[in-house]
């Protein structure tokens, strides 16, 4: 199988420098240099595109821009770019949301999937209206996608669940195609929505022991529904010519982090609700500075002041490329990659990295006419 690769797109704003946020934490402000027009983050998506990328992860939360809306606009700025667009289950009708999935199908061609966020911060889930707890949430994501498979089925539905209720719900049209629904979550609960109910299962940046035990679980719980899921990692990257380069920018990037900010951030996340976030914080342990190289080329210093993600891929192409298939032993097949600045560092992947797993079949270009260029490892030695 080849590889599959998806972007970001900062609609939180981009910087030369780590932009915070997410799980709770507001969006620093230093450092937010570009903001997230559409503009902008149209060239990230065309350079996306153009390098290889299948499609481009979209966030979703308060301290960012709608995914909808601005995903919306930027696919028609674009021709082949897919969209992975986060969404909180509990803050749209399900029936709405597989109305608004087939309409998004029908006016891109197809380029929409969806990657679904059962919310792991109570305080942040109240600001939009919904009190339930974790467990519930996660209870109400299952039926939410219950209610969204068969409404895209073409089924007339009927359900009284535990937290949500459709009566005669009805597609006019449904989605051509169906999109695939990506999900990540670490609590048991999570693990069984995972296995009922979805295409994709993600995972966080862990060491690799930590992700074959993630994988383990899931395929068992998968095998028990009778399914079998795929697997995908959100990392970010930073890749260059040399392994000394690469960790001279994460060094530069580390020292642009205030110390302030980093303890109020750390702080913050250590209320999370979210077993991944807690297993994302025990990676450095909120001390700092040492010890930030948790796996050969696996850079927790992200996550000291962004919530969500927070390891990075670090190294020379040559590196990041083994890390990758490293994590495509384990049985990942769908990488969904980010960088500062997300234009600039888009092209170190797509240039430096990519053209290396094209050489070893494990990669080529969705689109074929560009396959040929894309074989051709540049900055080699």
């Amino acid at each position: 199988m080849s590889l599959t690769f998806h972007w970001f797109l900062p609609t939180n704003g981009d910087s030369r420098h780590v932009v915070g946020g997410g799980h709770g934490t507001p969006a620093t402000a230093s450092g937010r240099d570009r903001p997230p027009t559409v503009a902008y983050l149209s060239q990230i998506a065309r350079a996306a595109e153009d390098l290889g990328f299948v499609g481009a992860l979209t966030p979703t939360g308060a301290w960012c821009e709608d995914a909808w809306l601005t995903t919306a606009m930027v696919a028609q700025q674009s021709e082949r770019l897919k969209f992975l667009v986060a969404f909180r289950p509990g803050f749209v009708s399900p029936t709405l949301a597989a109305q608004m999935a087939a309409t998004f199908q029908r006016q891109t061609g197809g380029r929409l999937l969806l990657n679904v966020v059962t919310g792991g911060e109570s305080h942040e889930q109240r600001a939009y209206g919904d009190f339930l707890d974790k467990d519930a949430r996660y209870r109400r994501t299952g039926e939410f996608l219950e209610i969204v498979r068969a409404l895209w089925e073409g089924k007339t539905v009927d359900l009284r669940g535990e937290h949500l209720q459709v009566e005669d719900a009805k597609l006019a049209r449904v989605p051509e195609p169906v999109p695939e629904v990506y999900f990540g979550g670490s609590s048991p609960i999570a693990g069984e929505v995972a296995a009922r109910h979805v295409d994709v299962y993600l995972t966080w940046g862990e060491p690799p022991a930590q992700v074959a035990e993630k994988i383990a679980w899931i395929r068992g719980l998968a095998a028990k529904e009778g399914r079998t899921l795929r697997f995908g990692i959100r990392l970010h990257v930073i890749t260059r010519d040399t392994s000394e380069q690469a960790w001279a920018e994460a060094d530069r990037l580390l020292a642009g982090f205030d110390p302030q900010t980093v303890r109020s951030v750390q702080a913050g996340l250590a209320r999370s609700e979210s077993e991944g976030q807690q297993r994302m914080l025990a990676l450095h342990g909120g001390t700092g500075r040492d010890g930030l190289e948790i796996h050969p080329n696996l850079w927790a210093g992200i996550g000291l002041v962004r919530g969500g993600a927070g390891t990075a891929l670090v190294g020379s192409h040559e590196e990041v490329a083994e890390r990758i298939k490293e994590y495509h032993a384990l049985g990942i097949d769908e990488f969904v990659l980010s960088g500062y600045p997300h234009l600039e560092e888009a092209y170190w992947f797509g240039e430096g990295v990519l053209p290396r797993l094209a050489a070893e079949g494990l990669w080529r270009h969705p689109d074929g006419a560009r396959a040929a260029s894309s074989v051709q490892v540049p900055f080699a030695s």
